[in-house]
């Protein structure tokens, strides 16, 4: 398997970098992020934004970064119209069981049960509907960014449809599922690996890896926790 990783920049925010030799940001929450390294602050380099609701927690940096480096935004058509009028050059605006392919990495949208409004100056602006990303990498291998969300259960469909390898799925609560309905969810995921994410940045999410991982020891699946930029690769 060519090279690649992923690193865990606290709460939702995620960096690949491909076999391609491209590096994709997934929800980028970098300033202001309590658990991101603050050396990832200023990113350099960044050739694909991929953003999977409107909450400031997943979109906070999106348009700086993307403003920065010139990435292209990949999101639902709402949210990718609204950093259009931030400035952001290239967008590209899709909806769930959409897929964008460049030079053999794949993205599709997929369904995700949350809400996704843009908090603005003047108020809180329609952001479309929440969603999760399946990921193809160059050389094969899929994961599942999960966004926001409850279980639920056509994520048997995406086992069904796309196989991922990897899930990244958020524990905390409250806002999101927790570590039982996390554990349901990769019931029917079937991964082979999970990242766990969404959880301690702040007191309402309580969910923690170690509870994920004693409901799930039965399973087979292995449960992969890293602190705020470690990276997993395989």
């Amino acid at each position: 398997m060519a090279d690649w990783k992923c690193t865990w920049l606290g709460h939702a925010t995620f960096l690949l970098h491909t076999p391609g030799q491209r590096k994709v940001v997934i929800d980028p929450w970098l300033e202001g992020n309590p658990r991101c390294p603050q050396e990832y602050y200023g990113l350099p380099e960044c050739d694909l934004i991929l953003v999977t609701h409107g909450h400031f927690d997943h979109i906070a940096s999106a348009a700086d970064l993307a403003r920065r480096t010139g990435a292209t935004v990949v999101a639902n058509f709402e949210i990718a119209a609204y950093l259009e009028g931030q400035g952001v050059q290239h967008t590209v605006g899709m909806n769930q069981g959409g897929t964008w392919q460049q030079d053999r990495l794949d993205v599709t949208m997929v369904h995700a049960e949350h809400s996704s409004g843009i908090s603005t100056e003047e108020g809180l602006q329609y952001g479309g509907d929440a969603a999760g990303f399946v990921v193809t990498l160059e050389n094969g291998y899929s994961l599942y960014h999960a966004g926001d969300t409850n279980v639920f259960g056509d994520m048997r469909l995406i086992h069904d449809l796309y196989a991922p390898d990897l899930a990244l799925l958020p524990i905390g609560g409250h806002f999101t599922m927790g570590p039982k309905e996390a554990a349901y969810a990769v019931r029917l995921l079937a991964p082979k690996v999970v990242i766990p994410m969404h959880y301690g940045t702040f007191p309402a999410l309580t969910g923690t890896p170690a509870a994920l991982r004693d409901l799930l020891q039965e399973t087979g699946v292995r449960v992969v926790e890293l602190a705020p930029g470690e990276s997993w690769t395989q």
